[in-house]
């Protein structure tokens, strides 16, 4: 079993022609439990802020409207994984057998990542030894 996980939030976009990660938050979780918890609530705070609930606020008269109806909605796709009690389940069994997990969703404009791997998996993944090959 492993014991510790790291978890990163990032927004990949184009900026200049480049692509640009910006990260939005990393957390070294102690427990399995908290790893999940920590992905889940960033996923939600990710969806508040790009699909604010009109009642979350006070936000004036129409500044929020909805979109068409061919956008790709981010903050839903977030809200229904955070939801998912199978998808959950999936990801702890990634997580627990030391596989790196990626949840990702896009729009138009930018990527939201979220990433999770076991400590000891890293840990682990050191020690072998890298393959060196001679160049000329």
């Amino acid at each position: 079993m492993h014991d510790e996980f790291l978890c990163h939030v990032t927004a990949y976009g184009v900026c200049g022609g480049r692509r640009i990660g910006v990260p939005l938050g990393t957390y070294r979780a102690p427990t399995l439990a908290l790893a999940l918890w920590w992905l889940r609530d960033r996923a939600s705070w990710i969806a508040e802020r790009l699909d604010p609930r009109p009642d979350g606020g006070h936000f004036p008269p129409s500044a929020l409207v909805p979109v068409a109806d061919g956008v790709p909605d981010v903050p839903g796709v977030l809200r229904a994984w955070c939801a998912d009690v199978e998808q959950q389940e999936l990801v702890a069994d990634e997580l627990a057998g030391g596989r790196l997990v990626r949840v990702a969703a896009s729009d138009d404009t930018t990527e939201y990542e979220l990433l999770a791997e076991s400590v000891d998996a890293l840990r682990m993944q050191r020690t072998v030894p890298a393959l060196v090959l001679p160049v000329g």
